[in-house]
Formats: structure tokens, sequence, C-alpha cells
């Protein structure tokens, strides 16, 4: 009977230690794992997904006409995500039509005047010659019927006539040279107006190329791919220019911000492997590698960045933005969400 009891004694003392070692095998197994893993790894819970987070604005004022997207829908560059009213736009577009064509017209009728100009100043240049020929003409017949009155060839009424007719040509000269001068001034004034009328053509061009622009603008468009967020719009709904209307996802590329110690970052370095788990599934395997280091912790980025030089300082640990490109993302295509939190390990050695 004691040799039974000694025995069972026996066995359970052996049951224990065979336990305890067992307990110990693997409590050192997972302390090893741990310790090689902090040996060897840099290891974050402070990441997120991101991803480009694009703003729908309506570049104009007005009423939306057509809106049917519902929220998280998925769409494509270049597609029609709203319409506005148009009707205010295609009447400024013919309004403006119908300025750039007056002002076309004013300029057509300034360079009509040039060749009446040019002709009355040829037809002064033509009189005026013919003019000055009278005037030598008759500045030679006062000067010799001056000679022959002193001899008494003649009368005096002769000598006066061919004084007056001498001071006639002399006027007809002068008035002459006047109509050729005013003949040049028009000539430059109508070249003015000509100028004044194209910059006032391309004026009106520039406001016609905006009024169609602003026509264009009616038709809000998905400037890149990806599922559109919460919208609050509705028909009928009034939109000021430069307004927000809703956000856009894209889902053209994603990589993770990982926030890691001042005391981790010693050892990383660009292109180093990390192991990447997305808390809300963590049966994928996801790798990347480290692609850019923020050059400013995450508290300069800060609205109210902290003031050291007050004299209240408290050291606290830093973070640094560290960002990890995912490797062949497109594998992952449904499980990526921007925000989503994830555990980063980086190995260091």
């Amino acid at each position: 009977m004691e040799k039974e009891e000694k025995k069972q004694s026996s066995a359970v003392r052996t049951a224990k230690i065979g336990g305890i070692g067992i307990v110990a095998i693997v409590v050192c197994y997972f302390a090893f794992n741990k310790v090689n893993h902090a040996l060897n790894f840099e290891s974050t819970d402070n990441a997120q997904i991101e991803t480009n987070s694009v703003p729908v604005l309506s570049r104009i004022a007005g009423y939306i006409d057509h809106f049917t997207l519902s929220d998280y829908q998925l769409v494509k560059e270049g597609d029609t995500l709203a319409l506005i009213d148009d009707s205010e736009y295609v009447l400024a577009v013919k309004q403006a039509e119908a300025d750039l064509l007056a002002a076309k017209a004013d300029l057509t009728a300034a360079e009509s005047q040039i060749p009446t100009i040019g002709s009355n100043k040829e037809v002064a240049s033509a009189g005026l010659s013919v003019e000055e020929v009278a005037l030598q003409k008759a500045k030679r017949d006062v000067a010799r019927d001056a000679a022959l009155f002193k001899e008494g060839s003649i009368t005096q009424r002769q000598y006066e006539n061919s004084e007056s007719a001498y001071q006639t040509a002399l006027k007809q000269v002068v008035s002459s040279k006047s109509k050729v001068t005013q003949a040049g001034v028009q000539t430059g004034t109508a070249q003015a107006q000509i100028e004044k009328a194209r910059a006032t053509v391309a004026a009106k061009e520039t406001a016609l190329a905006k009024a169609r622009l602003n026509l264009s603008y009616t038709h809000i468009i998905a400037p890149a791919s990806g599922k559109i967020g919460k919208t609050n719009l509705k028909k009928g709904q009034y939109v000021q220019g430069g307004q927000p209307l809703f956000s856009l996802i894209s889902n053209d590329r994603y990589w993770i911000v990982a926030n890691f110690k001042e005391t981790q970052i010693e050892h990383m370095k660009i292109g180093q492997h990390v192991e990447i788990k997305v808390d809300g599934y963590p049966d994928h395997k996801i790798s990347g590698k480290i692609s850019g280091f923020s050059d400013a912790t995450g508290a300069k980025f800060s609205l109210l960045p902290p003031d050291n030089s007050t004299g209240n300082f408290v050291k606290v640990t830093q973070r640094v933005p560290v960002t990890i490109e995912i490797d062949r993302p497109e594998t992952y295509a449904g499980i990526l969400k921007a925000g989503l939190s994830v555990e980063a390990d980086v190995k260091v050695h």
C-alpha cells in the first residue's frame, strides 16, 4: 500500500515537474521571440493608412439642377458629378458674343476711314503742288510788274493786280499746307481709333472666353477616380463659388504614416522592410518599405506648437512621422481604407 502511494506521489511530482518544464519552455520561447523581435525590429501602433482626399468644389455660384449620386459611390475621373443651372451663364455667353460682334463692327468702321483720309491727303498734296507753282509764277509777275511800274511802263492798277494775285497765291499755298497737315493728323487719329477698337475687340474676346469658361463650370467634374464621401447636396440647393460640396477619396494610391518615437529612428533608413498589420484585418499579412521621413516632429505641425522657452519645460518623447510604401497595394484593394489603424514593425537589423 505504501509502495503504491509512493508511486502515485512520484508520478504526480513528475507530472508537475514536466508541466513546469513545459511552461518554462513556452515562456522562454516567447521571451526569446520577444527579445529577438525587440533587438531586430522597431514597432509602433501609432500608424494609419493614408490616401489622397480631393475636395470637390463649385467654381461658380448657382442652384443645383441635377444631382443623383449616393454616399460612397464609386466614380471615375471625368465623370459629371452634378449640374448647376446654366440659364444665367448661357445668357452671359450670348451677351459676350453680341458685344464682340459690335466691337468688330467698330473696328471695321475705323479701318474704313484710312482709305478716305489717305485719298484726301493725296488730293491736298496735289493741290499744294499746283498752288506752289502758281505762287512762284505770281512772285515772278509781281517782281516784273514792280520794275515796269517804276519805269512807268504799266499803270498802278496793273501793278496792284499783280500784287493781289501774289498775295492770293500765297494764302492758297498756306491753306493747302494746312489741309495736308490736317489730313496727316486725321490719319494719326484714325490709327489711334483703330488701335483702340482692336483693344476693345481683344477685351470682348477675353470676356467671351471667360463667359464660356464659366458656362463649362456648370458641369462639376470628378477630378480623380475614387469614392465620394458623405454628401448633403440636394437639387435646388444654392452653392457659392469655391464652396466645398463633398470629398472624393482617391483609390489610385495608398500609403501609411507611422509615428515613431524619436528614440526609435536611429537605425531606421529608407528602403527597410516593414511588416504591417491592419487592426481591422489581422489575418492579412501586408508588407512594405520605408519611403520617407518627416523633417519635423508631429508637434511642430500642431496648431499651437509647445513653447519650451517659458520655463515650464517637461520633457516629452516626440514622435517623428515616417511614410511607408505598401508592396503591391492593388492586392489589398478591398481592405485598404484611409484612416484605418495599423501596427508597423520595421526590420532594422
